[in-house]
């Protein structure tokens, strides 16, 4: 699937916002919807930018599904999106295992197969 890339402007210090409707596969963000980006502590920024070009549109679906508390979804499709954008497979497989930990710690979240996910 050829990926399209968000139309985004500056809304505050470290936001943006969408300008028009964002569609992957079935999912559609809404224009308006504010994103940070890619939540990467300042620390690394120098590796991992968080409004990188390279990822910011899985970045903004990532950020909507879990907006709607959807997590796993948001994970996978960010792994899968990750890999169409043609992101580096180390950097891809960083963003996602630090993703499931993170939604396991803060909320309690792995699904039902616990972070089996991360063998595939």
């Amino acid at each position: 699937m050829k990926i399209s890339r968000p139309i985004l402007k500056p809304y505050d210090k470290d936001k943006f916002e969408l300008t028009q409707d964002y569609k992957y596969g079935e999912i559609i963000v809404p224009a308006g919807y504010k994103t940070n980006g890619a939540n990467v502590p300042r620390l690394l920024w120098s590796i991992y930018p968080p409004n990188s070009p390279e990822y910011l549109s899985a970045v903004v679906i990532h950020d909507y599904l879990c907006d709607k508390e959807e997590y796993k979804k948001a994970d996978e499709i960010l792994k899968k999106m990750m890999t169409e954008l043609g992101v580096a497979k180390w950097k891809i497989y960083a963003f996602y295992y630090a993703c499931r930990v993170y939604h396991l710690i803060r909320y309690g979240v792995a699904e039902s197969d616990g972070l089996s996910s991360f063998a595939k």
